[in-house]
Protein backbone atom coordinates (compact mmCIF):
# COMPACT_ATOMS: atom_id res chain seq x y z
CA UNK A 1 0.00 0.00 0.00
CA UNK A 2 1.23 3.17 -0.98
CA UNK A 3 2.37 5.64 1.89
CA UNK A 4 2.27 9.71 2.32
CA UNK A 5 4.52 9.75 5.15
CA UNK A 6 7.94 11.23 4.66
CA UNK A 7 10.30 8.28 4.04
CA UNK A 8 13.80 7.68 5.96
CA UNK A 9 16.60 5.86 4.34
CA UNK A 10 18.83 4.42 7.94
CA UNK A 11 22.39 3.63 6.87
CA UNK A 12 24.52 2.32 9.55
CA UNK A 13 26.95 -0.99 9.74
CA UNK A 14 25.48 -0.86 13.33
CA UNK A 15 22.40 -2.81 13.97
CA UNK A 16 22.10 -1.81 17.67
CA UNK A 17 22.41 1.53 15.74
CA UNK A 18 20.20 0.53 13.48
CA UNK A 19 17.41 -0.65 15.79
CA UNK A 20 17.39 2.34 17.98
CA UNK A 21 17.24 5.13 14.90
CA UNK A 22 14.36 3.19 13.33
CA UNK A 23 12.44 2.85 16.49
CA UNK A 24 12.28 6.59 17.25
CA UNK A 25 11.84 7.89 14.16
CA UNK A 26 9.19 5.41 13.43
CA UNK A 27 7.70 6.67 16.63
CA UNK A 28 7.56 10.31 14.85
CA UNK A 29 5.33 9.39 12.78
CA UNK A 30 7.89 8.55 9.48
CA UNK A 31 8.56 5.35 7.18
CA UNK A 32 11.55 4.10 8.01
CA UNK A 33 13.86 1.93 5.74
CA UNK A 34 16.98 0.48 6.59
CA UNK A 35 20.62 -0.74 5.20
CA UNK A 36 23.65 -2.29 6.74
CA UNK A 37 26.07 -0.82 4.35
CA UNK A 38 26.24 1.74 1.46
CA UNK A 39 25.94 -0.84 -1.21
CA UNK A 40 22.74 -2.61 0.43
CA UNK A 41 21.33 1.29 0.78
CA UNK A 42 22.29 1.90 -3.16
CA UNK A 43 19.60 -1.09 -3.63
CA UNK A 44 17.13 0.65 -1.76
CA UNK A 45 17.48 3.86 -3.55
CA UNK A 46 17.69 1.74 -6.36
CA UNK A 47 13.99 0.10 -6.08
CA UNK A 48 12.32 3.39 -4.66
CA UNK A 49 12.23 7.02 -4.29
CA UNK A 50 13.43 7.85 -0.22
CA UNK A 51 12.93 11.94 1.24
CA UNK A 52 15.88 11.01 3.36
CA UNK A 53 19.07 9.78 3.68
CA UNK A 54 20.76 9.31 7.44
CA UNK A 55 23.95 8.03 7.17
CA UNK A 56 27.20 6.77 9.36
CA UNK A 57 29.97 8.50 8.06
CA UNK A 58 32.70 5.94 9.01
CA UNK A 59 31.97 2.51 8.02
CA UNK A 60 33.67 -0.39 6.95
CA UNK A 61 34.16 -1.09 2.78
CA UNK A 62 32.63 1.55 1.15
CA UNK A 63 32.28 4.71 3.29
CA UNK A 64 28.99 7.60 4.28
CA UNK A 65 31.01 10.11 2.23
CA UNK A 66 30.65 7.50 -0.87
CA UNK A 67 27.25 7.11 -0.38
CA UNK A 68 26.44 10.91 -0.51
CA UNK A 69 28.05 11.50 -3.66
CA UNK A 70 25.64 8.77 -5.53
CA UNK A 71 22.87 10.27 -3.54
CA UNK A 72 23.46 13.94 -5.40
CA UNK A 73 24.36 12.24 -8.63
CA UNK A 74 21.43 10.03 -8.78
CA UNK A 75 18.76 11.01 -6.50
CA UNK A 76 18.99 14.51 -6.52
CA UNK A 77 15.14 14.47 -5.14
CA UNK A 78 16.57 12.97 -1.73
CA UNK A 79 18.17 15.10 1.16
CA UNK A 80 20.99 13.32 3.44
CA UNK A 81 22.03 13.76 6.40
CA UNK A 82 25.62 12.50 8.05
CA UNK A 83 26.07 11.02 11.48
CA UNK A 84 29.42 11.88 12.75
CA UNK A 85 31.56 12.13 15.37
CA UNK A 86 33.50 15.67 16.05
CA UNK A 87 37.08 14.18 15.69
CA UNK A 88 35.79 13.64 12.08
CA UNK A 89 34.46 17.33 11.89
CA UNK A 90 36.55 17.45 8.61
CA UNK A 91 35.12 14.65 7.10
CA UNK A 92 31.81 15.83 8.03
CA UNK A 93 32.54 19.26 6.37
CA UNK A 94 33.85 17.21 2.91
CA UNK A 95 30.87 15.74 3.46
CA UNK A 96 28.63 18.60 3.09
CA UNK A 97 30.43 20.05 0.28
CA UNK A 98 30.07 16.21 -1.35
CA UNK A 99 26.29 17.61 -1.07
CA UNK A 100 25.01 16.40 2.55
CA UNK A 101 22.15 18.97 3.66
CA UNK A 102 23.42 18.46 7.44
CA UNK A 103 25.31 16.33 10.01
CA UNK A 104 24.55 15.25 13.12
CA UNK A 105 27.28 15.24 16.07
CA UNK A 106 27.68 11.90 18.32
CA UNK A 107 26.97 12.20 20.93
CA UNK A 108 23.08 12.75 20.28
CA UNK A 109 19.79 12.84 21.84
CA UNK A 110 16.26 11.78 20.36
CA UNK A 111 15.60 15.09 19.95
CA UNK A 112 18.24 16.24 17.82
CA UNK A 113 17.77 13.38 15.94
CA UNK A 114 14.30 14.74 15.01
CA UNK A 115 14.99 18.36 14.53
CA UNK A 116 18.24 17.12 12.37
CA UNK A 117 15.92 15.20 10.16
CA UNK A 118 13.23 17.60 10.32
CA UNK A 119 15.35 20.01 9.28
CA UNK A 120 16.65 18.09 6.23
CA UNK A 121 13.07 17.86 5.13
CA UNK A 122 12.31 21.73 5.31
CA UNK A 123 15.05 22.11 2.75
CA UNK A 124 14.16 19.53 0.58
CA UNK A 125 10.26 20.87 0.20
CA UNK A 126 11.42 24.38 -0.40
CA UNK A 127 13.98 22.87 -3.01
CA UNK A 128 10.70 21.32 -4.14
CA UNK A 129 8.80 24.35 -4.01
CA UNK A 130 11.50 26.99 -5.63
CA UNK A 131 11.79 24.13 -8.60
CA UNK A 132 7.70 24.14 -9.22
CA UNK A 133 7.50 28.41 -9.03
CA UNK A 134 9.30 31.19 -8.53
CA UNK A 135 9.27 33.39 -5.71
CA UNK A 136 9.84 32.40 -1.79
CA UNK A 137 8.57 28.90 -1.04
CA UNK A 138 5.96 28.20 1.37
CA UNK A 139 6.15 28.89 5.13
CA UNK A 140 6.87 25.96 7.45
CA UNK A 141 4.87 24.95 9.79
CA UNK A 142 6.73 27.19 12.60
CA UNK A 143 5.78 30.01 10.50
CA UNK A 144 2.42 29.34 10.20
CA UNK A 145 -0.19 32.18 11.86
CA UNK A 146 -1.97 35.21 11.17
CA UNK A 147 -0.69 37.40 14.47
CA UNK A 148 0.00 40.73 13.93
CA UNK A 149 3.64 39.11 15.68
CA UNK A 150 3.94 36.62 12.65
CA UNK A 151 3.38 39.21 9.97
CA UNK A 152 5.90 41.04 11.46
CA UNK A 153 8.23 37.89 11.09
CA UNK A 154 7.20 37.31 7.74
CA UNK A 155 7.77 41.33 6.54
CA UNK A 156 11.04 41.06 8.06
CA UNK A 157 12.04 37.63 5.92
CA UNK A 158 11.19 39.06 2.45
CA UNK A 159 13.03 42.03 3.16
CA UNK A 160 16.42 39.84 4.60
CA UNK A 161 15.95 37.52 1.86
CA UNK A 162 16.23 40.57 -1.04
CA UNK A 163 19.67 41.33 0.23
CA UNK A 164 23.10 39.39 1.53
CA UNK A 165 23.42 41.06 4.51
CA UNK A 166 24.34 39.32 7.94
CA UNK A 167 21.23 39.14 9.63
CA UNK A 168 20.62 37.88 13.76
CA UNK A 169 18.06 35.85 14.72
CA UNK A 170 16.61 36.25 18.15
CA UNK A 171 13.96 34.15 19.83
CA UNK A 172 13.27 31.59 22.80
CA UNK A 173 14.27 28.03 22.79
CA UNK A 174 11.44 26.38 20.33
CA UNK A 175 10.41 29.77 18.48
CA UNK A 176 11.80 28.71 14.92
CA UNK A 177 14.94 30.54 14.26
CA UNK A 178 16.16 27.81 12.13
CA UNK A 179 12.78 27.87 10.24
CA UNK A 180 13.47 31.74 9.48
CA UNK A 181 17.13 31.24 8.31
CA UNK A 182 15.95 28.80 6.07
CA UNK A 183 13.15 30.79 5.07
CA UNK A 184 15.14 33.41 4.14
CA UNK A 185 18.33 31.02 2.75
CA UNK A 186 15.73 29.38 -0.16
CA UNK A 187 13.39 33.20 -0.86
CA UNK A 188 16.99 34.56 -1.54
CA UNK A 189 19.51 34.66 -4.28
CA UNK A 190 21.31 31.85 -2.44
CA UNK A 191 18.77 29.54 -2.89
CA UNK A 192 20.98 26.79 -4.84
CA UNK A 193 23.57 26.87 -2.50
CA UNK A 194 24.42 25.37 0.90
CA UNK A 195 22.70 25.92 3.92
CA UNK A 196 25.47 24.73 6.31
CA UNK A 197 24.27 24.68 10.03
CA UNK A 198 26.26 24.12 13.41
CA UNK A 199 24.87 24.81 17.11
CA UNK A 200 27.87 26.16 19.02
CA UNK A 201 27.15 24.92 22.38
CA UNK A 202 27.87 21.35 20.70
CA UNK A 203 31.15 22.29 19.76
CA UNK A 204 34.08 23.16 22.36
CA UNK A 205 35.13 26.45 23.02
CA UNK A 206 38.81 25.86 21.96
CA UNK A 207 37.37 24.05 18.50
CA UNK A 208 34.76 25.99 17.18
CA UNK A 209 37.11 28.67 15.27
CA UNK A 210 38.79 25.85 13.54
CA UNK A 211 36.00 24.01 13.31
CA UNK A 212 33.77 27.23 11.27
CA UNK A 213 36.25 28.92 9.98
CA UNK A 214 38.76 26.03 9.05
CA UNK A 215 42.20 25.97 9.85
CA UNK A 216 43.82 29.67 8.16
CA UNK A 217 41.41 31.05 10.05
CA UNK A 218 39.83 32.82 6.59
CA UNK A 219 36.82 30.93 6.30
CA UNK A 220 38.57 28.93 3.12
CA UNK A 221 37.57 25.61 4.88
CA UNK A 222 35.49 24.62 7.53
CA UNK A 223 32.08 24.99 8.05
CA UNK A 224 32.11 28.67 6.11
CA UNK A 225 34.08 26.99 3.53
CA UNK A 226 31.52 24.19 2.85
CA UNK A 227 29.23 27.49 3.18
CA UNK A 228 31.07 29.41 0.41
CA UNK A 229 27.86 30.52 -2.39
CA UNK A 230 25.29 29.50 0.04
CA UNK A 231 24.43 30.12 4.35
CA UNK A 232 26.19 29.88 6.84
CA UNK A 233 23.42 29.23 10.32
CA UNK A 234 24.97 29.46 13.81
CA UNK A 235 23.01 28.63 16.47
CA UNK A 236 23.89 30.56 19.53
CA UNK A 237 25.88 32.78 18.41
CA UNK A 238 26.08 34.66 21.42
CA UNK A 239 28.20 31.58 22.82
CA UNK A 240 31.36 32.21 20.43
CA UNK A 241 34.58 31.76 21.95
CA UNK A 242 36.33 35.57 21.23
CA UNK A 243 38.58 34.01 18.57
CA UNK A 244 35.65 32.98 16.98
CA UNK A 245 34.20 36.67 17.12
CA UNK A 246 37.32 37.94 15.94
CA UNK A 247 37.16 35.91 12.51
CA UNK A 248 33.61 36.32 12.07
CA UNK A 249 34.02 40.14 12.32
CA UNK A 250 37.10 39.91 10.19
CA UNK A 251 34.43 37.97 7.77
CA UNK A 252 31.79 40.61 7.50
CA UNK A 253 34.19 43.36 7.04
CA UNK A 254 36.14 41.93 4.18
CA UNK A 255 32.90 40.20 2.57
CA UNK A 256 33.30 38.06 -0.37
CA UNK A 257 30.82 38.22 -2.59
CA UNK A 258 28.01 35.90 -4.03
CA UNK A 259 30.79 33.66 -4.00
CA UNK A 260 31.42 33.93 -0.44
CA UNK A 261 29.59 32.35 2.56
CA UNK A 262 26.45 34.64 3.73
CA UNK A 263 26.52 34.28 7.64
CA UNK A 264 22.75 34.37 9.45
CA UNK A 265 22.99 33.97 13.38
CA UNK A 266 20.61 32.94 16.09
CA UNK A 267 20.22 33.58 19.69
CA UNK A 268 17.99 33.10 22.50
CA UNK A 269 18.59 36.30 24.17
CA UNK A 270 17.14 39.96 22.48
CA UNK A 271 19.45 42.09 20.70
CA UNK A 272 19.24 44.72 22.94
CA UNK A 273 20.69 42.90 25.43
CA UNK A 274 23.38 41.23 23.99
CA UNK A 275 25.08 45.07 23.15
CA UNK A 276 25.37 45.16 26.96
CA UNK A 277 27.10 41.64 27.34
CA UNK A 278 30.86 43.00 28.24
CA UNK A 279 31.95 39.01 26.63
CA UNK A 280 30.68 40.16 23.00
CA UNK A 281 32.41 42.36 20.38
CA UNK A 282 30.56 45.23 19.71
CA UNK A 283 31.22 45.57 15.68
CA UNK A 284 30.53 41.69 15.45
CA UNK A 285 26.86 42.27 17.17
CA UNK A 286 26.19 45.72 15.61
CA UNK A 287 26.62 44.63 12.30
CA UNK A 288 24.31 41.54 12.95
CA UNK A 289 21.81 43.49 14.61
CA UNK A 290 21.27 45.78 11.78
CA UNK A 291 19.00 43.12 10.09
CA UNK A 292 17.59 41.61 13.44
CA UNK A 293 14.38 39.00 13.09
CA UNK A 294 12.74 38.46 16.69
CA UNK A 295 10.54 35.72 16.80
CA UNK A 296 7.72 36.18 19.30
CA UNK A 297 6.86 32.98 22.50
CA UNK A 298 3.99 31.34 21.25
CA UNK A 299 1.76 32.70 24.50
CA UNK A 300 2.09 35.77 22.69
CA UNK A 301 0.82 34.58 19.41
CA UNK A 302 -2.83 34.77 19.89
CA UNK A 303 -4.83 32.25 17.89
CA UNK A 304 -1.72 31.02 16.31
CA UNK A 305 -1.45 28.33 18.56
CA UNK A 306 -4.78 26.41 16.99
CA UNK A 307 -3.88 26.97 13.95
CA UNK A 308 -0.74 25.36 14.61
CA UNK A 309 -2.36 22.95 16.78
CA UNK A 310 -4.47 21.33 13.89
CA UNK A 311 -1.27 21.60 11.30
CA UNK A 312 0.69 19.53 13.81
CA UNK A 313 -2.29 16.93 14.26
CA UNK A 314 -3.70 16.65 11.34
CA UNK A 315 0.19 15.69 9.67
CA UNK A 316 0.84 13.41 12.84
CA UNK A 317 -2.76 11.19 11.97
CA UNK A 318 -2.26 11.26 8.57
CA UNK A 319 1.71 9.86 9.14
CA UNK A 320 -0.14 7.14 11.61
CA UNK A 321 -3.14 6.57 9.32
CA UNK A 322 -5.73 7.54 11.90
CA UNK A 323 -8.48 9.93 12.36
CA UNK A 324 -7.44 13.42 12.64
CA UNK A 325 -8.53 14.34 16.83
CA UNK A 326 -11.15 16.75 17.32
CA UNK A 327 -10.43 19.09 21.05
CA UNK A 328 -12.65 19.76 23.11
CA UNK A 329 -13.91 23.28 24.44
CA UNK A 330 -12.28 22.37 27.94
CA UNK A 331 -8.93 21.12 25.61
CA UNK A 332 -8.97 24.46 23.93
CA UNK A 333 -8.84 26.13 27.11
CA UNK A 334 -5.91 24.39 28.37
CA UNK A 335 -3.79 24.67 25.59
CA UNK A 336 -4.48 28.36 25.74
CA UNK A 337 -3.79 29.17 29.57
CA UNK A 338 -0.89 27.33 29.08
CA UNK A 339 2.10 29.60 29.18
CA UNK A 340 3.84 27.40 26.54
CA UNK A 341 7.62 27.92 27.50
CA UNK A 342 9.07 25.01 25.10
CA UNK A 343 6.78 27.58 22.46
CA UNK A 344 6.15 25.99 19.12
CA UNK A 345 8.85 22.57 19.64
CA UNK A 346 6.87 21.95 22.77
CA UNK A 347 2.93 22.50 20.77
CA UNK A 348 4.30 19.89 18.18
CA UNK A 349 5.43 17.35 20.68
CA UNK A 350 2.07 17.73 23.09
CA UNK A 351 -0.04 17.43 19.47
CA UNK A 352 2.64 14.32 18.29
CA UNK A 353 2.31 12.64 21.36
CA UNK A 354 -1.48 12.96 21.61
CA UNK A 355 -2.38 11.85 18.39
CA UNK A 356 -0.14 8.26 19.03
CA UNK A 357 -0.75 7.46 21.91
CA UNK A 358 -4.29 8.29 21.81
CA UNK A 359 -7.02 5.68 21.96
CA UNK A 360 -9.35 8.22 20.65
CA UNK A 361 -10.38 10.65 17.82
CA UNK A 362 -11.54 13.04 20.59
CA UNK A 363 -9.15 15.20 22.86
CA UNK A 364 -10.46 16.35 26.49
CA UNK A 365 -8.36 18.62 29.33
CA UNK A 366 -7.99 14.99 30.98
CA UNK A 367 -5.70 13.61 27.94
CA UNK A 368 -3.52 16.44 28.64
CA UNK A 369 -0.17 16.50 30.75
CA UNK A 370 -0.82 17.49 33.97
CA UNK A 371 0.40 20.91 33.92
CA UNK A 372 -1.78 22.30 31.23
CA UNK A 373 -4.46 20.60 33.22
CA UNK A 374 -3.77 22.58 35.79
CA UNK A 375 -3.58 25.98 33.94
CA UNK A 376 -7.04 25.46 32.90
CA UNK A 377 -8.32 25.53 36.77
CA UNK A 378 -6.34 28.23 37.79
CA UNK A 379 -9.24 31.73 38.54
CA UNK A 380 -7.27 33.86 36.67
CA UNK A 381 -9.54 36.59 37.54
CA UNK A 382 -8.65 36.51 41.06
CA UNK A 383 -6.69 39.70 41.96
CA UNK A 384 -3.20 39.40 43.59
CA UNK A 385 -0.21 41.17 44.45
CA UNK A 386 2.40 41.08 41.35
CA UNK A 387 4.62 39.45 43.58
CA UNK A 388 2.74 36.73 43.80
CA UNK A 389 1.85 36.47 40.09
CA UNK A 390 5.79 36.92 39.73
CA UNK A 391 6.60 34.25 41.75
CA UNK A 392 3.64 31.69 40.08
CA UNK A 393 4.80 32.16 37.31
CA UNK A 394 8.13 31.47 37.53
CA UNK A 395 7.72 28.90 39.04
CA UNK A 396 5.99 27.43 36.24
CA UNK A 397 8.75 27.84 34.34
CA UNK A 398 10.92 26.14 36.48
CA UNK A 399 8.60 23.14 36.57
CA UNK A 400 7.71 22.90 33.03
CA UNK A 401 11.94 22.45 32.06
CA UNK A 402 12.11 20.08 34.67
CA UNK A 403 14.23 22.22 37.03
CA UNK A 404 16.79 23.04 34.83
CA UNK A 405 17.31 27.02 36.54
CA UNK A 406 19.48 28.16 33.71
CA UNK A 407 16.90 27.27 30.22
CA UNK A 408 14.47 29.15 32.98
CA UNK A 409 16.05 32.40 33.09
CA UNK A 410 16.55 32.02 29.57
CA UNK A 411 12.52 31.77 28.92
CA UNK A 412 11.71 34.47 31.78
CA UNK A 413 14.49 36.87 30.09
CA UNK A 414 16.44 37.61 32.80
CA UNK A 415 19.88 36.00 34.14
CA UNK A 416 20.23 33.51 36.42
CA UNK A 417 21.58 35.71 39.17
CA UNK A 418 18.28 37.60 39.28
CA UNK A 419 16.02 34.40 38.91
CA UNK A 420 17.64 33.33 42.22
CA UNK A 421 17.21 36.67 43.53
CA UNK A 422 13.63 36.66 42.67
CA UNK A 423 12.87 33.18 44.38
CA UNK A 424 15.08 34.04 47.33
CA UNK A 425 12.38 36.82 48.61
CA UNK A 426 9.97 34.22 48.45
CA UNK A 427 6.17 35.03 47.24
CA UNK A 428 6.05 37.75 49.16
CA UNK A 429 8.95 39.68 50.02
CA UNK A 430 9.34 37.52 53.35
CA UNK A 431 13.10 36.60 52.41
CA UNK A 432 12.11 32.62 52.15
CA UNK A 433 15.05 31.10 50.10
CA UNK A 434 13.95 28.87 47.54
CA UNK A 435 17.27 27.63 47.05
Amino acid sequence: MASDRDTILVVDDAPDTVEVLERNLAAAGFEVLTAGGVVEAVSVLDARAVDVVVTDLKMPRVGGLELVRHVRENCADSAVVVITGYPSVEGAVEAIKAGADNFLPKPFTDEELLRSVRAALDGLRARRALEGRSGAPALKPGLIGASEAMRRVRRAIERCAATDSPVLVAGARGTGKELVARAIHYAGARAGGAFITADLAAIPPADAAREVLGPAGDASGGLAGAARGGTLYLAQLDRAAPDLQAGLARLLDAPAGPAGPRLIGATGEAPAALAKRPDLRGDLWRRLAAAAVELPPLRERGDDLLQLAAHFAAAAARGANRPVPRFSDRAIAALRSYAWPGNVDELQSVVEHLVLAGGTADVDATDLPALMRFSVLRDRAVLRPLCEVEREHIEHVISAVDGNRSRAAEILGIDRKTLREKLRRGPAGTGDDAE
